[in-house]
């Protein structure tokens, strides 16, 4: 009989706590098996309430755990490269909450250490287990919307609490890290290419020292994409791809829901008497659609969902929207 992989969580952060771990609690590959904290009655609590069997005091701890086959790492950003290092190290496959790393320089010794232990190591955009973003990307591929020329996306939240990570600049809080990474890599998953450069204005808040609102332009050479992401407005969020023929519209493109099949629309420019064309997936929860696609590399030793080389990808374009908002200029993309 099957052994079923044992997943080890470190840390008990929201996402992990109301997101990820309930919707990886019901496989036949996997188990959430361990969850560590740095304190140990705070890992009891949690892992009490959600069911998970081991704990410990400590990361290093769970790390070192024999017993443990992959670990999730959704601690605080300018914690994931250095714990997910130490668990490539420990021979431990390794599925970290994004951005993975807020320099992508840091990435090549991930990138080694994968290689050197023959591990697999992926960053958690959950989105591109998504069945309505697959299904995007095969409308846009199969040139369902004619030449695509340009992408929208906004995404928005309001958060004024200080002692909240998104808003502590040293943990790579702020707009852009956060949530600006979303619409980076779904452009990049759908269009299926690498922008050549990049132009940003951003806003800071004066206390936290974050970015609050920023506006970019990225060149994906003959398709132009436009986004806005903010932390101190009204929540929204949206997604649109602008073809010669039709425009793709992703209504909840990255909170989607895991109780209701995801919708995209499809426009063909008549919005006075609008009657879109809609597709509506199956139910599905995008967050047990990534630890299945992640498991099932490890089971069949196939390709991860999200690679490290992709990771580094998408957080160079995020470092070259501040190197632009610094130095007010187009940035060209390595």
């Amino acid at each position: 009989m099957k052994r079923k992989l044992k997943w080890g969580v470190l840390g008990a952060a929201k996402i992990a706590r109301e997101k990820v771990i309930p919707a990886m609690q019901n496989s036949t590959d996997y188990e959430i098996y361990g969850l560590a904290s740095r304190e140990l009655e705070r890992a009891r609590t949690v892992a009490n309430e959600l069911g998970i069997p081991k704990i410990y005091g400590s990361y290093e701890e769970l790390i070192q755990d024999p017993e443990i086959d992959v670990i999730y790492n959704p601690l605080p950003n300018d914690l994931h490269v250095p714990y997910t290092l130490q668990c490539i190290e420990a021979g431990k496959h390794v599925l970290c909450e994004k951005p993975l790393a807020l320099d992508a320089d840091e990435i090549d010794a991930l990138i080694a250490a994968r290689d050197k232990m023959g591990v697999k190591v992926g960053e958690a955009f959950m989105v591109a287990s998504n069945p309505q973003w697959i299904k995007a990307r095969e409308l846009v591929r199969n040139g369902y919307l004619g030449r695509i020329k340009a992408v929208h996306g906004f995404f928005s939240y309001f958060n004024l609490q200080g002692d909240n990570i998104r808003n502590i600049q040293e943990k790579g809080g702020g707009g852009i890290w956060d949530i600006g990474c979303y619409p980076v890599f779904t452009s990049r998953f759908v269009l299926e290419k690498e922008p050549g450069r990049v132009v940003s204005m951003l806003e800071f808040d004066p206390q936290f020292r974050t970015d609050k609102l920023g506006s970019v332009l990225v060149d994906y050479h003959e398709i132009q994409m436009t986004f806005t992401v903010s932390t101190q407005l009204t929540p929204y969020q949206r997604m649109l791809f602008y073809g010669e023929e039709k425009i793709l519209e992703v209504r909840i493109p990255f909170n989607a829901p895991s109780d209701q099949g995801n919708e995209l629309y499809i426009h063909d420019g008549n919005f006075l008497e609008p009657n879109p064309e809609r597709i509506v997936l199956p139910v599905s929860n995008q967050y047990t659609a990534q630890a299945d696609d992640f498991s099932r590399a490890i089971l069949e030793d196939t390709e991860v969902p999200v690679s490290l080389e992709n990771a580094r990808a998408n957080t160079r374009i995020l470092q070259a929207i501040f190197e632009s908002d610094r130095n007010e200029k187009w940035v060209a993309i390595d």
